[in-house]
């Protein structure tokens, strides 16, 4: 029967709150306490040691090994102090997940006596056993050796005892493995791009640096119930389950007060992230049942990534304490809506400008307009590699359901943006600018009022929206590692911004002045990416129909999105701007391929497994009680009566019969189409094939199982329904 699952829910209802006390009423007083920052740095180095460190983040200079031996030295020292028993290179591996293998701060000195040892060539470089982690072809399974290496431009932290260094990790011939070391090559490229635009407005301007504010959202569910449900333990979703008579409908979860046990969880996830430096600043419900979201206050690209994926595993332990599991799935359950993980980018300059925050004179305008064009512009031109950058299994479930962007990628600017470059667009025509109608142009259309932070509304159908002094990535899926999505438009913006500079330069160089050039420039860049600006409403058929006029792709299947990675515009971009070669793209594409077949494969045998040893066996056992009650039935009435009175059973009996017949039949020509998918030896041909002959079995053989849960008695349903998974706290 399900005693399994009353077990589970007699369980997580005598849950005793686990309350965590904060070390000090101020979070000042314990932020980043666990982080070996620049003031521990300070206190702990010498100065020629922080003067050298602090080099190699501000300029990307290299570090020599005597200098080595003091960090390590100093973060060894500061480390012990704090209780860390061991080190460990951290670093973000093609796995959609973080890596880290731990050694003893433990020697032998030359006596043969133990004494604790950190030296600057184990900070600076380690070497790990890569013979397990994907590589997409670039080396062979006998081919082990791979390095990782110190990224001093995200600081070291403890967790868990252990000394946790951030570092690239590459082959042995150098390539990449990770998704850290690409994002870095394109954080370089975006700054040297844009510190030579900014040239023409500032010539203060020496770094520019990406932004990112990340909003993740996720779903917690009682660790009780989650473990009783195979599907979720497994595959991150419920592979089956009804839909709960309420579930989202009311809209009464959303911003709603946070359960108290859920806030114990939040509470403790929130002061252990202010403790390693997270600067957790928002926490809310989000739509659905059991869903939440938590932001930070914007970073550095490369550190706000770190932060999101250290988060993300943090979430994990912390809730294990209150008994919770969290999902990170971008679509857990059906009916109610997904989690995404919205990236919120911008650009900064060393001078304390905001480069996508509108100005209060024409010459901060004109900036501003300059990388606003331009990031649209660079949209335009990698919309599908964007697209791709987004693309997994788990977003599929998710884009495009009207709760999320859809697969076409889109920029929504707001109504007062989108009348400014109308009017930049008919001002300048080919001729060269009067004085007059420069003038005309700077007071009209350059001065954006400074409302406009309050007055650009938000569209949450677009995959791509300005929201005042940013832009909002919205596509991206609440299990991703963001570095993904920002290593495609770092680079997409890098190399449009390269192109703007060579445009406007040729301009000058025929006489044309440096305001004007900027102008036409810009207002040639605007007209050629018109069609990617969309102000309506993403989720329409009539936008579908719009954009395959205006020849942009919508391709859902995450397979052929996939592609677009290979084409030779992606190519040229990465290669180009030294952000990856061909040979890293390629085999980051096999990765992502091989893993969207053996995710699918994963949920295949997952269902196939649960309905024949779980839901079949259920339905039969309560079909049997049926019958023997049919049987008994027809022994006391009448045949008349008997008619009457069996018929409603004796339809469920039927019913039943078919659903489990349906059933066992689909599982079975799942299985076959399984084994002929899997001789295929092409990765992408039998990706697309998982994708378009495999999956469409999940949905088929979940539909019946739902019918079964509507039809067999409660008591004898073993695994947690909606119902409970969604609503109990």
């Amino acid at each position: 029967m399900a005693i399994i699952r009353f077990k589970a829910l007699e369980e997580s209802l005598n849950r005793v709150p686990v309350k965590y006390k904060a070390p000090s009423s101020l979070i000042s007083d314990y932020f980043g306490i666990n982080v070996f920052d620049r003031k521990k740095m300070q206190k702990y180095l010498s100065a020629e040691a922080f003067a050298h460190v602090m080099e190699a983040i501000e300029k990307g200079t290299r570090i020599d090994r005597k200098i080595a031996d003091q960090v390590a030295s100093g973060m060894k020292t500061w480390a012990v102090e704090n209780s860390a028993l061991r080190y460990a290179h951290w670093f973000q591996p093609l796995t959609e997940g973080t890596a880290e293998k731990h050694d003893a701060f433990i020697d032998f000195d030359t006596n043969g006596d133990i004494i604790e040892s950190f030296s600057g060539k184990m900070l600076v470089q380690q070497e790990p056993d890569a013979s397990s982690f994907p590589s997409g072809g670039i080396r062979n399974t006998f081919e082990a050796r791979g390095y990782t290496a110190w990224d001093p431009s995200s600081p070291a932290f403890i967790m868990e005892n252990t000394l946790s260094i951030p570092t690239i990790f590459v082959s042995y011939t150098g390539e990449a493995l990770d998704n850290k070391t690409p994002l870095l090559k394109a954080l370089h490229a975006v700054d040297k791009a844009a510190v030579d635009v900014c040239q023409y407005f500032d010539k203060d301007v020496s770094k520019v640096i990406a932004t990112l504010g990340w909003e993740q959202e996720y779903f917690l569910v009682d660790e009780a119930l989650y473990n009783a449900r195979p599907d979720l333990v497994l595959t991150g979703r419920t592979l089956m389950g009804h839909a709960s008579s309420k579930d989202q409908q009311l809209e009464d979860h959303y911003f709603n007060s946070i359960p108290e046990r859920v806030d114990d969880f939040i509470n403790e996830l929130e002061i252990e992230a202010y403790k390693l430096g997270i600067p957790i600043k928002t926490r809310h419900n989000e739509v659905a049942p059991n869903q939440f979201e938590c932001a930070p206050i914007y970073e550095e690209c490369n550190l706000a990534v770190d932060h999101n994926v250290l988060l993300m595993d943090l979430m994990k332990r912390i809730a294990r304490h209150h008994r919770f599991a969290v999902l990170h799935h971008e679509k857990p359950f059906n009916h109610v809506n997904g989690s995404g993980k919205h990236c919120n980018w911008s650009l900064a300059t060393n001078t304390g400008v905001n480069l996508l925050s509108p100005g209060k004179n024409p010459k901060s305008n004109l900036q501003f307009l300059t990388f606003l064009v331009n990031t649209i512009k660079a949209v335009h031109n990698h919309a599908d590699l964007l697209r791709a950058s987004v693309a997994s299994v788990g977003n599929t479930h998710r884009l495009g359901a009207n709760e999320a962007p859809p697969a076409i990628i889109s920029v929504f600017i707001g109504a007062q943006l989108t009348r400014m470059l109308e009017q930049l667009e008919k001002k300048v025509g080919s001729k060269k600018m009067s004085p007059d109608e420069k003038t005309e142009l700077k007071l009209n259309v350059i001065k954006v009022p400074q409302i406009l932070l309050d007055n650009t509304d938000r569209n949450r159908t677009s995959p791509f929206a300005f929201t005042g002094n940013k832009f909002e990535f919205r596509a991206v899926g609440s299990s991703a590692n963001p570095a993904i999505a920002m290593i495609a438009l770092n680079a997409a913006v890098a190399e449009q911004l390269i192109e703007f500079k060579k445009d406007v330069d040729k301009l000058i160089n025929k006489g044309v002045k440096k305001d004007e050039a900027i102008f036409q420039v810009i207002r040639k860049y605007s007209i050629e990416s018109k069609d990617i600006r969309f102000e309506g409403n993403n989720y329409s058929d009539e936008w579908k129909e719009e954009a395959l006029k205006r020849g942009l792709k919508n391709e859902p299947n995450t397979v052929k999105a996939y592609d677009f990675y290979l084409t030779d515009s992606a190519k040229k971009l990465f290669a180009g701007l030294d952000v990856m070669t061909e040979r890293e793209n390629d085999a980051r594409t096999h990765v992502r391929w091989d893993t969207y077949t053996k995710k699918i494969q994963i949920e295949a045998r997952v269902l196939g497994d649960l309905v024949m040893n779980h839901v079949v066996p259920t339905a039969l056992r309560y079909q049997t009680e049926l019958i023997r009650n049919v049987t008994g039935m027809k022994e006391i009435f009448s045949d008349k009566e008997f008619k009457e009175l069996a018929g409603g059973r004796i339809e469920l009996i039927r019913e039943i019969s078919e659903h489990t017949g349906y059933i066992k039949s689909k599982v079975n020509e799942m299985v076959e189409t399984r084994k002929v998918v899997n001789k295929i030896t092409d990765e992408r041909e039998k990706a697309l094939e998982y994708s378009t002959k495999v999956f469409c079995f999940l949905e088929d053989i979940r539909y019946h199982v739902d019918k079964l849960e509507l039809i067999v008695d409660d008591e004898f349903w073993t695994l947690p329904k909606y119902r409970e998974l969604l609503f109990t706290r």
